[in-house]
């Protein structure tokens, strides 16, 4: 099959696109690299700096158009797969639509079913948007809803949602959010991840190493301030047994350098389910201190490995969890081998790349 992936998510299309290429598929990736994470892709499409970086970004996306013709699946990461404003990719979803055969959407990242789902119906206990039946009215948080709720955007996803020919939930939260309006056209596949080659586990495991990437403008959003402020309370008890790791705002190659060697990430507060980066550190043998509650292992069909320490959205649980896992390192042998062989059976990239070649050959 001919395979046009647009945009980019946490190194989502980047990976997968190897794991379809390792099947003999020709795919073709057009992204930013997801801005300054800079994954890697086969066309470039970041915007340019300055007052007409978003007419000059639409000119050079108008001369490839004739590009992206003639293909079997049109995936796109999100409703917002350009880094236009929604209105600008009305007409560019529409040529590719007229253009190849089938399109796909993937709910990953934020977009308008996410904000009207957790702002209304409140499906889980708690979200980037609520805890129990309260709104979160941090700036952040509201920022979001109005930039989704009743504006282009909604418009955008909406019509795309309901013309696309089948929607891919990469996360328990998407899937949840999606399954009330589109039950017949949505699937659960989960996020691809290249195996790494762990380390040989450390024989002293003191200090702990414990790992933290905090995204420029999006800390306070995704919960990264208040589990920093709960590692270094933790290292302010215990100096000699915590050293905490940070990147901040790193290109991708430059954050998986920092990871190495760590023994735990703190990532995701708000989350049910971990994302792309806590998986990769899984991957290497790293334990993930996040969300991982029941309800996204039973999506997955897992019973058996449950190896991420799950946090409740609070200071004080994070806090709670840092701790014991500082007191108790001999936890992390186990812990660290479950994670290596969680990413094995559920996030392989060429498992995953099976997964979406099936859903492919079906439309």
């Amino acid at each position: 099959m001919r395979i046009l992936l647009l945009g980019e998510y946490s190194n989502v299309h980047a990976t997968l696109a190897e794991g379809l290429r390792q099947k003999g598929h020709e795919v073709t990736v057009v992204s930013n690299g997801d801005f300054w994470k800079d994954y890697p892709r086969d066309i470039d499409v970041s915007r340019p700096a300055g007052k007409l970086g978003g007419l000059r970004l639409m000119a050079r996306i108008y001369s490839l158009l004739p590009r992206m013709k003639g293909y079997d699946i049109v995936q796109l990461i999100n409703p917002m797969f350009f880094e236009l404003k929604a209105q600008r990719l009305f007409p560019v979803y529409r040529y590719l639509r007229r253009h190849n055969r089938r399109m796909v959407l993937c709910a990953m990242g934020m977009d308008y079913y996410w904000v009207h789902e957790f702002t209304t119906n409140m499906p889980l206990r708690y979200s980037d948007f609520n805890i129990g039946s309260q709104l979160r009215t941090d700036e952040p948080a509201e920022r979001e809803q109005k930039d989704w709720a009743g504006t282009e955007k909604e418009r955008l996803n909406r019509m795309i949602a309901e013309d696309c020919d089948a929607i891919v939930a990469g996360l328990y939260e998407n899937h949840v959010c999606y399954q009330p309006h589109f039950p017949q056209k949505l699937s659960y596949i989960p996020l691809p991840i290249v195996p790494s080659t762990p380390r040989e586990v450390r024989k002293g495991l003191s200090p702990l190493r414990l790992f933290i990437g905090i995204s420029r403008g999006r800390s306070a959003y995704k919960g990264t301030d208040i589990m920093l402020r709960a590692a270094e309370a933790v290292k302010q008890k215990y100096p000699e047994r915590l050293e905490i790791i940070k990147a901040e705002g790193v290109p991708f190659e430059q954050y998986q350098h920092l990871m190495e060697g760590s023994d735990a990430i703190l990532d995701q507060l708000y989350s049910y389910t971990p994302s792309m980066n806590p998986l990769l550190a899984m991957s290497k043998g790293i334990v993930c201190i996040g969300g991982g509650e029941p309800e996204h292992y039973e999506l997955l069909g897992e019973h058996e490995l449950h190896p991420i320490i799950n946090v409740e959205p609070t200071y004080e649980s994070v806090c709670h969890e840092v701790e014991q896992l500082v007191l108790h390192p001999e936890r992390l042998p186990r812990l660290k081998q479950q994670s290596i062989e969680y990413i094995s059976r559920h996030h392989d990239y060429l498992k995953v790349a099976a997964q979406y070649e099936a859903l492919y050959e079906k439309l």
